[in-house]
């Protein structure tokens, strides 16, 4: 059994930190957050993504108008986003982090289509103002990383995070993922060995 806490933390960038740093500074910062509410059993996961477009971090768009430049921007190339996970053993402080870095092919899609999907909403609440799994833009072409990554939680690295403090997991984990995304993964295997992707 598992339970949402919002942690609150700030996720302001430091000056001068890679989005490597940033990710997996505030994945630590919203697990370390929690543990005044959580118990002594408890394994606390937190996680951060960030969209990455050459040196510039992309958030969530203020408004209409940014989520429209921001797509602009993304159109017709490859973007990387990256995942950090930090799960955090309540009883003895252990904490165990791990990164996933997935390269996202975008496709070249039209104005047309670009503006009818930001009129939705959709975007404003996304980081880098899409939604890989929108159902009516399909945003991305042809992805060879994690999926689950890009929506925001890359569930081989967190089982493989998971493992190193003695929690397994009973249900096949890359199985059931790549059921419910409908997505036939190329890299789960190598990640679930230790292997960095991406």
């Amino acid at each position: 059994m598992f339970s949402v806490v919002v942690s609150n933390v700030d996720e302001s960038r430091h000056p001068g930190e890679t989005p490597r740093d940033y990710v997996l500074r505030l994945a630590e910062a919203k697990a370390r957050a929690v543990t005044a509410s959580a118990h002594n059993e408890n394994i606390i996961i937190g996680a951060d993504t960030a969209v990455v477009d050459g040196r510039s971090i992309l958030g969530k768009p203020a408004d209409i108008a940014e989520a429209m430049a921001v797509l602009k921007q993304l159109r017709g190339h490859s973007h990387k986003v990256y995942t950090g996970i930090a799960a955090l053993r309540v009883r003895d402080g252990k904490l165990v982090t791990d990164l996933c870095v997935t390269d996202v092919p975008m496709r070249d899609y039209a104005d047309d289509e670009l503006e009818a999907y930001v009129m939705t909403g959709d975007p404003l609440d996304k980081a880098g103002a899409y939604a890989i799994q929108h159902a009516g833009f399909h945003p991305v072409e042809k992805l060879s990383g994690c999926y689950a990554s890009v929506m925001g939680l890359p569930l081989c690295h967190l089982m493989r995070t998971l493992k190193q403090l003695d929690v397994a997991s009973a249900a096949d984990v890359p199985v059931k993922c790549q059921t419910f995304l409908k997505y036939q993964c190329p890299v789960s295997h190598a990640i679930l060995r230790g292997e960095q992707v991406g």
